[in-house]
């Protein structure tokens, strides 16, 4: 009998519990068994909704930009040529015909050559970015796998203070002080040159290498460390064949986001440069980048003109480069992380 009335009495006592529990009708109860009164649910979708038009008004703003840049830009190509842009043919007086790779947009037979901006661009980004490729990764290294606690909450709010400063500040001691240095040491052909601004450039890229470096050596489990000092390997050979391998993809990202910054930087390029737009291999010469040249024309130039569509387009080619370069740098980096074991 008493095993028969289990059932009914379990029955009664659920019925009991239930009839206990009631939820009010401003209430609802969460995945997590929770409940969540009615004002707390509103307060999050409105936060949800603030959040979401801030990111569609960014959005917009950015569509609206890139369109405004492609339409002014464009415009260059029906009112110069394509062909303008690379080089432009000079009738001499024994009308032989001579091929220049100019920017010289305000002469009396205007050139557009982009062919020496984009070689100044290069030769200023490319050596920025290696140089602070070799400091960034190496202090990165430090922080993560070296330094004792204490010494990095001490150093890395250092290093990433450096990313703050103004470039202009940077530009204009590389113009008066870096300048001076280098041409009592080296004695370039140029005061200002390509050495000057990439070095400029290297304080402003390696912070953010340093820093990215070392977020994404930190990141690796600590197993990975401790499996290679069981098998007996030191602390370089931990870092160089475990640690550097494991986080590839990461030092990878900051050392492209470095050299995106080097391409798109302005002030310290257009001070320290030299803002000679010439064609060539050498470092201690003077060029001019083409942010530079946005930088440096935009503001006296007459709206409407060849000069003008010039310089949107311009920034057309700029996107262009840090838009192929990306999907380059990701797919190298999507191989690379393939073939990795890690």
């Amino acid at each position: 009998m008493n095993q028969t009335n289990l059932p009914t009495e379990n029955q009664n006592t659920k019925t009991e519990i239930k009839e206990e529990i009631s939820i009010p009708t401003n209430m609802e109860l969460s995945p997590y068994s929770k409940k969540i009164a009615l004002g707390t649910r509103v307060k999050e979708k409105f936060i949800e909704i603030f959040f979401a038009i801030n990111g569609a008004v960014a959005l917009i703003f950015i569509v609206l930009i890139f369109i405004f840049l492609f339409k002014e830009g464009i415009q260059a190509l029906n009112d110069i040529g394509v062909l303008d842009f690379i080089y432009f043919d000079q009738v001499q007086f024994n009308d032989s015909i001579k091929r220049l790779y100019e920017w010289y947009p305000t002469s009396s037979e205007p050139r557009f050559s982009l062919v020496p901006l984009i070689v100044g661009t290069l030769l200023t980004a490319i050596p920025a970015t290696l140089i602070s490729t070799f400091f960034g990764v190496g202090a990165g290294v430090y922080l993560s796998e070296i330094a004792k606690p204490g010494a990095r909450e001490f150093l890395k709010p250092i290093i990433e203070l450096f990313a703050g400063i103004p470039t202009v500040v940077l530009g204009f001691l590389m113009l008066v002080v870096g300048a001076s240095f280098f041409n009592d040491l080296l004695e370039p052909t140029n005061r200002l040159n390509a050495f000057i601004a990439a070095l400029g450039l290297s304080f402003v890229i390696i912070p953010i290498i340093a820093s990215m470096t070392e977020d994404a050596l930190r990141s690796i489990p600590n197993d990975l460390r401790m499996a290679s000092y069981g098998l007996g390997a030191t602390k370089w050979q931990t870092v160089s064949k475990v640690i550097l391998p494991a986080g590839f993809s990461g030092v990878s990202a900051s050392i492209i986001l470095g050299f995106g910054r080097a391409i798109g930087e302005t002030m310290i390029v257009l001070m320290a440069s030299g803002n000679a737009a010439n064609i060539t291999t050498d470092i201690l010469l003077s060029v001019r980048t083409m942010t530079a040249t946005i930088a440096a024309e935009m503001g006296e130039v007459s709206q409407g003109s060849d000069h003008y569509y010039a310089l949107f387009f311009i920034g057309i080619i700029l996107f262009t480069i840090t838009f192929f370069l990306n999907l380059i740098a990701e797919i190298i980096i999507n191989k690379m992380r393939k073939k990795n074991v890690f």
